[in-house]
This record gives structure tokens, C-alpha cells and sequence, in this order.
């Protein structure tokens, strides 16, 4: 079935299809349509809806309803996340599988709702506090925003981890036509969640260590299990790299202004191509050095103040210049301006 649907929708949608049995959200501007969306649709399908008193109520009736071994997920935008930061840091503490959903709005403080991509270090780096990853996954279309909430409660389930999806403002609230999959399978084993059950009594779900040493074995269990992800995990997608002579990283609705720039420098005679990570946490820092073994010349195009290019200059560590061109405050990055930076940065 292929539908017309805003990006915000689809994400709901796909969550539905992926078995996703719980909604628990507080609407926020560029994310209201995904709390819309669920209260309309998980009760029709006997799911739970529940608008949250607040972000910090959302996040703990999460927290609750993974513990039980349910599919759930909640939705947010910039000063919800922050909101829902202790909460994220419990989650991973208690290595509880969610998914959590920021729409990405312009910065800092209350700003506006316009897209930017400023999140990307309180996300990728951690919201909360404590030695702790999130799985990241970076969508720049609707139909994507639907097949990547399929692959988050996936990886959830798989790691015992929440996963985070990282959207902008662009993506959350354009109609694309989203063709669906077939629903997956939900069913689970889960020894782990407490159920009511007298087999799950002895259950306990915590974050909690007192014990000094209990919790240094508890945090190189959980950094043990963030290597095995960033190892077997990372994503990304390439266009026109096989000849490229300079590689332009972006992600999300950057990305898709990046592919354009990229024709447009090739009909002017530089050899332009698009990296584009689908995970920025594990970032996919194999694919990116394997690339930066063949081509010389690396560029960032972001709509935040160089989160991005920090992980792509760490990721390279040679020293070498690295291009980069943001724009920010809810203003997206012109086709016109990029090209002209990379042809300048290219010194042609």
C-alpha cells in the first residue's frame, strides 16, 4: 500500500507495523503530528495511547511499559528531549529497548520551529548523564522515517537499548508517497520483564548499583555491548563515490539538497559525491576512512555549528582540511551556497 503522508506520520505508522503496543508523548512543535497520528490510530488498533502530563512523565511511563516487555516509543523536539534526558539515561542504564523519535528544531533555548540540526550532540553524545550510547538512526525521508522506525524496535529488542531517530523539521512535516511493508513480527523473548507473573517475580530491573564494584562490572558489560554494535551496526549510503574526487557528508534533509549540489558540480566539472550516514551513532566510520583512502578531499554540509564535522574530522584523524558549510536558526542550506563553497574549498 502506498499512501501520501507527512514524515510524522509515517514514523507512527511504521512503529504500528512493527508491532509498537504503546504511545506515551506530550506534543511539541515540529513533533505534534506523531502524538495526532498515534492518538489516533493505536486505540483503533487496541494499543495504549496516552497523552503524559508532561516530557518527564512520557519518558518514565516508557520506562514502564519496557520493563513489562512491550514495544513502545514516545516523541519529541529539542527542549522535550532535554526534558526527557534523566529518563533516556535511565532507559540505557537499565538497558530497556524503547524508541524515541526528535523532530530537530532551531536553537538554543526556545528558538523556533523551524528545521535545524543541532541536536546531533545531545543525542549522539549522550543527553544524559553517565557513561552510556543510544543507537542513532538518521532518516531523510518519509519512507524512510517509516522503514527506520520498523529497524529501531528491531535493534532495540536486539540490544536492549534504547534507539533514538534523528529527524529535522523538513523531514517530520513534508508529504511524501510512503509505500509500506509488511508488518513484522513483534513476538519477542524477553525472560528479563516483569509481568505480573510468578515466574517474573524475581525480576528486577534497575539502574542502580551501589556497590562501587557491581557498577564498574555493570559499566564495561554496557561498553562491551556499545562495541558490539559499533562494530556490526553502522550504516550509510553512498552516490556517485566510485570516481568522486570530493565527498560531501550530510545527513537528513541536508543530504537530499547535497545530492542535487553533486550534479550540478559534476555538470561543472568537479567530481562530486554524496556520504550520507544513515546511523550517527555507531557512526559509520569504516565506510568513511575506506572512502578517505581514495578520495582526497572531504566536506561537511550540516544545519548545526559543526557537530557533524567534529565525528568526520575524529573519524579521519590525518590532519588533512576538512570543507565545511552550516546554516542554522530554522534557515535550511541553499543548493546555491553550498556549491559555491565546495567549488571554493575545491579552489575552482
Amino acid at each position: 500500500m502506498t499512501r501520501l503522508v507527512k514524515g510524522n506520520e509515517a514514523v507512527v505508522m511504521g512503529a504500528l507495523l512493527a508491532g509498537c503496543q504503546s504511545y506515551y508523548g506530550y506534543p511539541i512543535t515540529p513533533a505534534s503530528e506523531i502524538a495526532h497520528t498515534a492518538a489516533r490510530l493505536f486505540p483503533q488498533l487496541g494499543r495504549t495511547f496516552l497523552q503524559a502530563e508532561s516530557e518527564l512523565a512520557a519518558v518514565y511511563m516508557v520506562y514502564g511499559a519496557a520493563c513489562a516487555g512491550e514495544r513502545t516509543m514516545t516523541a519529541s523536539s529539542g527542549p522535550g528531549i532535554s526534558l526527557k534526558a534523566e529518563g533516556i539515561s535511565y532507559l540505557a542504564g537499565a538497558e530497556l529497548p524503547c524508541v524515541i523519535v526528535d523532530v530537530m528544531r532551531a536553537g538554543p533555548g526556545l528558538g523556533n520551529i523551524g528545521p535545524e540540526q543541532s541536536d546531533y550532540n545531545q543525542v549522539v553524545k549522550g543527553a544524559g548523564h553517565g557513561n552510556y550510547r543510544v543507537i542513532v538512526l538518521a532518516p531523510n525521508s518519509a519512507q524512510e522515517m517509516c522503514d527506520m522506525a520498523l529497524d529501531a524496535f528491531d535493534l532495540a529488542d536486539r540490544y536492549r537499548s534504547p534507539v533514538v531517530i534523528l529527524t529535522d523539521g523538513v523531514i517530520g512535516q513534508m508529504m511524501e508517497a510512503v509505500t509500506f511493508p509488511a508488518p513484522r513480527s513483534a513476538d519477542v523473548a524477553k525472560p528479563w520483564a516483569v509481568q505480573g507473573t510468578r515466574e517474573t517475580r524475581p525480576n528486577c530491573i534497575t539502574s542502580i548499583f551501589l556497590d562501587f564494584d557491581e557498577l564498574e562490572q555493570h559499566n564495561r558489560k554496557l561498553i562491551a555491548k556499545y562495541e558490539t554494535i559499533a562494530a556490526a551496526e553502522q550504516r550509510w549510503e553512498g552516490y556517485l563515490l566510485d570516481d568522486a574526487e570530493v565527498a560531501i557528508v550530510a545527513y537528513g534533509v541536508t543530504s537530499r539538497e547535497t545530492r542535487s549540489v553533486c550534479d550540478r558540480l559534476r555538470a561543472q566539472g568537479i567530481r562530486a559525491g554524496l556520504f550520507r550516514p544513515q546511523t550517527l551513532w555507531p557512526f559509520p566510520k569504516d565506510g568513511l576512512r575506506e572512502l578517505a583512502a581514495r578520495v582526497d578531499k572531504i566536506f561537511v554540509a550540516e544545519l548545526s555549528m559543526g557537530m557533524l564535522v567534529d565525528d568526520v574530522r575524529l573519524t579521519l584523524n590525518d590532519g588533512r582540511p576538512v570543507g565545511f558549510a552550516a546554516n542554522y536558526g530554522g534557515n535550511l542550506l541553499k543548493g546555491d551556497t553550498l556549491l559555491a563553497a565546495v567549488r571554493e574549498f575545491m579552489g575552482k
